[in-house]
């Protein structure tokens, strides 16, 4: 699969790492030139690339918005256009003062992403942990794969992204619509908030445990 990444941060580099190596063909998407986060994550992986902003998205098939919240509007407005009917898995967070909710949660950030890129298929994914889970996902010793809450409107986008969580070591697990987004940004600032503020390990995860079916006598 084709995938681009804005932003090649704490977050983003590591998962771009992940999918280049699980073979998919993955580029950073440079807005201003070479840039040293962007030189700092090619090393990661001799299967990534980069290539200016416009260029990565439009040949992409899904793209990743990983850059800080603050950035998504003046990144996105001018992309717009070369947006319509991709993918565009929002990973990104509005964290406000105290790490309360950016957007007072009157709307989700993935919300305003879709205000910003209206033609694209949004999904929240990637966005209830903070980089070190993305950077190391595994958990020797457990039966059961830290999961990875998602949530969007259109059902093959979700798809996609449920193939690209599991390339990235995580069990996906599909919460509904992007009405739901709010809710997995409250989930981000209560693990921050645990292990941030609170000194809990960053390695702690979610799971998710069912039951086996029993039948009915």
């Amino acid at each position: 699969m084709k995938i681009a990444f804005i932003g090649a941060g704490k977050v983003g580099a590591p998962l771009a790492a992940r999918l280049a190596e699980a073979g998919h063909e993955v580029v950073f998407a440079e807005s201003r030139g070479a840039s040293a986060s962007v030189a700092s994550a090619l090393t990661r992986s001799k299967r990534l690339t980069s290539r200016p902003l416009a260029e990565a998205v439009s040949t992409a098939e899904v793209v990743f918005l990983a850059t800080p919240f603050g950035a998504n509007e003046s990144v996105l407005r001018p992309i717009a256009p070369l947006l319509v009917g991709k993918v565009l898995i929002d990973c990104t967070n509005p964290v406000g003062p105290g790490l309360t909710h950016g957007l007072r949660s009157e709307r989700s950030g993935s919300e305003m992403v879709q205000s910003l890129a209206p033609e694209a298929k949004i999904v929240k994914a990637f966005s209830i942990y903070g980089f070190e889970n993305f950077e190391d996902p595994s958990y020797p010793g457990y039966e059961t794969t830290p999961a990875m809450l998602f949530c969007g409107d259109d059902h093959r986008a979700k798809e996609l992204a449920a193939d690209l969580i599991v390339d990235c070591g995580f069990e996906p697990f599909d919460v509904g619509g992007l009405v739901q987004a709010l809710h997995l940004e409250h989930m981000t600032l209560l693990w921050v908030r645990m292990v941030r503020a609170q000194g809990h390990s960053p390695g702690l995860a979610w799971g998710v445990l069912r039951r086996p079916k029993q039948n009915k006598a």
